[in-house]
């Protein structure tokens, strides 16, 4: 079977052996993968900064049927999150989008609106207005495509909100001086749901109330 090439998200990266890593990664047409990159510790490799988190890269691989793990053979990267994650709030946030996607989203499940959810929450992070509007509206659309959003006992203003959010990209919300209290009730309940649905917790959550 030949290489693929597909756009993708990188999640997570895990070390294995001496030199190697094992990266977690969302991509466009075959959904979340995981696969060995061999040698991507060392100084000199084929991915450069493609695998730091959410990196949007044109990841090359070879997938051998039947095999849970794919090989890694390099990555182009496309787009680099390198100036949010040198802001703490911001890379508190990418931790909690990355750590959110790797919990919820199934291995080999092509996934196109989640896909495009990340890029639209990241393109909105990068706008540099502030960490919460981009977390809230991540969550709860996270929450709806995974399939588990309930009915939530909230203040009728984060009502409001959840309700503008599930009908507007997230570029076209109403404009409010977003702050860690608004819509506070609505992501915890959110991050709640999630935390019961996944059976643990999320580390970066409590991390994000330290924000």
């Amino acid at each position: 079977m030949p290489s693929k090439v597909s756009e993708a998200f990188t999640l997570r990266t895990y070390p294995y052996r001496e030199a190697d890593l094992v990266v977690s990664f969302l991509t466009r047409d075959q959904g979340r993968l995981r696969g060995i990159a061999r040698s991507a510790r060392r100084q000199k490799n084929s991915f450069g900064s493609g695998l730091e988190r959410l990196s949007l890269v044109q990841m090359n691989y070879y997938q051998k049927e039947n095999v849970e793990l794919v090989r890694l053979n390099s990555c182009d990267l496309v787009q680099s999150q390198f100036s949010l994650a040198s802001d703490y709030p911001s890379g508190v946030a990418l931790d909690y989008i990355a750590e959110l996607s790797e919990q919820l989203l199934p291995s080999h499940e092509p996934n196109e609106k989640y896909f495009r959810l990340l890029g639209s929450v990241l393109d909105q992070l990068r706008g540099k207005q502030g960490v919460w509007l981009p977390i809230t509206y991540f969550s709860l659309w996270a929450v709806r495509l995974s399939g588990f959003l309930e009915e939530m006992r909230i203040e009728d203003e984060s009502l409001a909100i959840a309700k503008e959010m599930l009908t507007k990209p997230v570029s076209q919300m109403d404009a409010r001086a977003w702050t860690k209290e608004t819509a506070q009730d609505l992501r915890r309940a959110l991050i709640h749901s999630v935390e019961m649905h996944i059976e643990r917790r999320l580390m970066t959550a409590r991390v994000l109330e330290t924000l």
